[in-house]
């Protein structure tokens, strides 16, 4: 990790403890070497709740042309209504 991020052990060792925070450019470079938004790594914002691969899906969606990404949509919200509706009907 540290070679990774270009930093020594130890630094990497005091952030873990929570003796040192990384700097922005700092925690830009972890964020990078995990292949995750700084968001993620911070636990804040619309990222930090999911997971990478979650993360990964999201951004290609957005990446979609129009009308693509709507046939995606439609297709998600398809399984999700089935999902509800059988979880509906699992409860009675």
């Amino acid at each position: 990790m540290a070679k990774a991020i270009e930093t020594s052990r130890d630094i990497i060792g005091k952030n873990e403890r929570n003796e040192n925070s990384p700097s922005i450019e700092m925690a830009l470079k972890i964020a990078k070497a995990f292949d995750v938004p700084v968001d993620y790594l911070l636990g804040e914002g619309i990222h930090a709740q999911y997971d990478k691969e979650t993360v990964k899906l999201i951004e290609a969606i957005e990446d979609l042309d129009p009308n693509t990404k709507t046939v995606v949509f439609n297709v998600i919200d398809t399984y999700l209504l089935d999902a509800l509706a059988r979880k509906a009907y699992a409860h009675r």
